[in-house]
């Protein structure tokens, strides 16, 4: 059994669906991510992934409500808005998704929150396969990561204004780029 409570920045950690997630202060997952490679033996990152969550808990939103047959994803449903979900500590939820290939257990989540405009520390220096994960998250969520080298789009085009994953980001009315007409 791993003591997840020896990570630097520890705030909590959850056991759900067989997976473990351990949420971590922001400042501090450059060194749990550091803790979590040289003494859990967590020595592959196979992912960074950040979540918005504007608008969470507020009216019109509620939790899923599971019933023994399932749900139909083309029906969507509240059941009457029986069910609040629970508020999240910040609008953004970056999760780092770590593989231990010689131990059990063989995964964990860290996962830190941001504000928009809050800075989260480059994990680079402890994987530098990040580089990639983090300049994908910053150019299609916003979230900017401090201390990485060379933090610019890698998807969109330098000149595109905003963030195409982020709620906020307006939907539709985008001109076709890239047509015969231009």
């Amino acid at each position: 059994m791993t003591d997840w409570t020896a990570l630097p920045g520890y705030a909590s950690h959850a056991e759900s669906f067989g997976e473990t997630t351990v949420t971590i202060e922001r400042g501090r997952i450059r060194d749990a991510c550091l803790h979590a490679r040289d003494e859990l033996g967590f020595n592959v990152l196979s992912g960074i992934v950040a979540t918005d969550y504007l608008g969470w808990g507020g009216k019109g939103v509620s939790g899923y409500i599971g019933t023994a047959s399932g749900r139909d994803i083309n029906f969507p449903m509240t059941q009457g808005l029986q069910t609040l979900p629970q508020l999240k500590p910040a609008r953004f939820a970056i999760n780092y998704h770590l593989l231990a290939l010689r131990q059990a257990p063989a995964r964990v989540r860290l996962q830190a929150w941001a504000e928009d405009g809050e800075a989260v520390p480059s994990v680079v220096s402890v994987w530098p396969g990040a580089d990639f994960f983090e300049r994908e998250q910053f150019d299609l969520m916003g979230i900017v990561f401090d201390g990485h080298p060379y933090l610019r789009r890698l998807i969109m085009d330098d000149d595109w204004e905003g963030h195409p994953l982020r709620k906020d980001y307006p939907i539709g009315g985008e001109p076709v780029r890239f047509s015969e007409a231009q």
